[in-house]
């Protein structure tokens, strides 16, 4: 059975995100606060949490679909194709923040998805556990949303409730206070030009 793990967000205790980011790396599965919703990841590095991640979700492992969650833009050139400066300058108005965009992926991606990952979603959000446990696992976080069947909202949103729900699925759910039920804004940058797939807290005043 997982545990609950309460993070102050802004003033995150070092050696609870240490303990938890080991767990991570041994191939466990965590709940954690975001800039938006609650989402539940594992270390992008351990095939073990992707494939445990991924039956959780039931899906195959294949067909999953995964964000990475970097602690800032220093890393993304090991995981995307080379972009262009226009590229970069929004990333840099964008992120940290509330937006998900969509990236032509590396070799080395492909190569852990048996080459049917042909994109990334990258997120840097404005949270500082989420960037604090990214850097102390040492590789981006996968993430992907969770679904709790109840029709009371605060579910997904209130970290006590989602630990009553997930303890048995989970190792870990971290108390980051109260998220959204909001979203983040996807932007496919795999085009000519971005392109909104989805607008959600992020505000669109970034593309101009």
């Amino acid at each position: 059975m997982g545990f609950l793990a309460r993070i102050h967000p802004e003033n995150p205790q070092q050696k609870q995100l240490e303990s938890i980011a080991k767990i991570l790396q041994d191939g466990g599965v965590a709940i954690i606060p975001t800039d938006t919703v609650y989402a539940m990841a594992c270390s992008s590095a351990s095939v073990k949490g992707l494939d445990k991640m991924t039956k959780i979700k039931g899906r195959d492992f294949g067909n999953a679909k995964f964000s990475f969650v970097f602690e800032d833009l220093s890393h993304l050139s090991a995981y995307t194709k080379q972009f262009d400066t226009s590229t970069y300058k929004l990333l840099k108005r964008a992120l940290p923040g509330p937006y998900t965009f969509i990236m032509e992926s590396s070799n080395a991606l492909s190569k852990l998805f048996k080459n049917k990952k042909k994109t990334i979603g990258i997120r840097v959000p404005h949270n500082k556990i989420t960037q604090q446990l990214a850097q102390f696992v040492g590789a981006p976080l996968a993430v992907t949303s969770f679904h709790i069947d109840d029709d009371i909202l605060e579910y997904s949103t209130n970290a006590e409730l989602i630990f009553e729900e997930m303890k048995d699925a989970v190792d870990v759910v971290i108390d980051g206070g109260v998220c959204t039920l909001t979203p983040s804004t996807i932007i496919d940058l795999t085009g000519n030009s971005p392109e909104v797939i989805r607008e959600g807290l992020g505000s669109l005043d970034v593309l101009n």
